[in-house]
């Protein structure tokens, strides 16, 4: 099975290298040599805009609060006062969690990576939305009250270091999947980089971020039963539109608030030579009180793709588990 997916992979992306893509009359309409409408190409989906509507009132994101969208002159103030908050190599770095005091740089401290790692993006939208959400109309994820509960201890926790096992911690430490890299796909620190490619009888999508591929068939067979770490994906196209379904999650995805009961539709449609418009919809009922959808730009770049080095033998586990073990009398007790 596996030879026959890098098999697919490896046709798939020299095909995608080797055709030619004949524009319609409607540019913004691209067909593939098979007759597919096109969406192929290396995207960046880098953005400054956050998943959710900001609810705080202090800092750059107080511009973004109660409102939809920005003018241009706010757009440019945000955007301004947003990289200025986020550069590392001149923000304040003395961050506090509870029972531990992490060092400043003045202090010696790295503070993670420096300026030069992150591929964060500079700006919003082009239509200035204040959030990708666009459904609920608030721009927020309709989190349960359970999860929001369970959540605050979980982080208190994780932030100090506990974890009594490898598996207590998340997918992106264990160097399993890329915290950006979805389903679905939300603009992040670095990485925000996604290669897709077609076939009459699939379509791949391969994320820079622990360079994870999902090879999607498009030939109208069943999900399986077989749980995984990305789901089992199955697509269609609905005009010019590809429609992925997800699920069979082996557990919760990057996103706070899913889990093994998750279900992602994703919509992928060019809007023009050097977009595609990305649109997923998350289902959850154990964390969320109702679906919610948002909307990303993948807007074309210049390669190369580059392998993201994580691997499942990270090392830094040992350090995390190392130290929690002398701050276990710290934890954060559940209710």
């Amino acid at each position: 099975m596996i030879r026959m997916d890098v098999t697919v992979l490896a046709a798939s992306v020299c095909l995608a290298l080797v055709a030619p893509v004949a524009a319609q009359t409607n540019t913004a309409v691209l067909e593939t040599p098979h007759g597919d409408p096109d969406i192929q190409g290396l995207f960046t989906f880098r953005t400054l805009t956050p998943l959710q509507r900001p609810v705080i009132d202090a800092g750059a994101s107080a511009l973004l609060a109660e409102r939809v969208a920005l003018t241009e002159e706010q757009a440019a103030e945000y955007e301004a006062a947003r990289r200025r908050e986020l550069d590392r190599d001149t923000q304040n770095l003395e961050v506090h969690a509870p029972g531990v005091r992490y060092q400043s740089r003045a202090e010696g401290g790295v503070g993670g990576y420096n300026e030069f790692w992150y591929e964060r993006g500079i700006e919003l939208t082009r239509d200035k939305r204040t959030s990708l959400i666009v459904d609920p109309p608030n721009g927020r994820v309709p989190y349960r009250a359970e999860f929001q509960a369970a959540a605050r201890i979980r982080g208190a926790n994780i932030s100090n270091g506990f974890a009594d096992s490898y598996t207590d911690r998340s997918l992106s430490d264990r160097c399993l999947l890329g915290f950006n890299a979805g389903p679905p796909m939300v603009s992040s620190a670095y990485n925000n980089n996604v290669l897709i490619v077609q076939t009459p009888d699939y379509v791949v999508i391969l994320n820079e971020m622990v360079h994870n591929a999902r090879i999607i068939p498009l030939d109208g067979r069943p999900h399986g039963n077989l749980p995984q770490y990305s789901g089992d994906s199955r697509g269609r196209w609905d005009g010019d539109t590809l429609v992925v379904e997800t699920k069979r999650f082996l557990r919760e995805t990057s996103l706070g608030g899913s889990s093994r009961e998750t279900s992602v539709v994703e919509r992928f449609r060019r809007v023009d030579p050097d977009t595609v418009m990305y649109e997923f919809t998350v289902e959850d009922p154990d964390g969320y009180t109702s679906p919610w959808t948002a909307l990303m730009p993948l807007r074309r770049t210049e390669g190369p793709m580059f392998e993201y080095a994580c691997h499942e033998g990270n090392i830094g586990l040992a350090g995390i588990l190392a130290g929690a073990r002398n701050l276990d009398t710290q934890r954060v007790p559940a209710p």
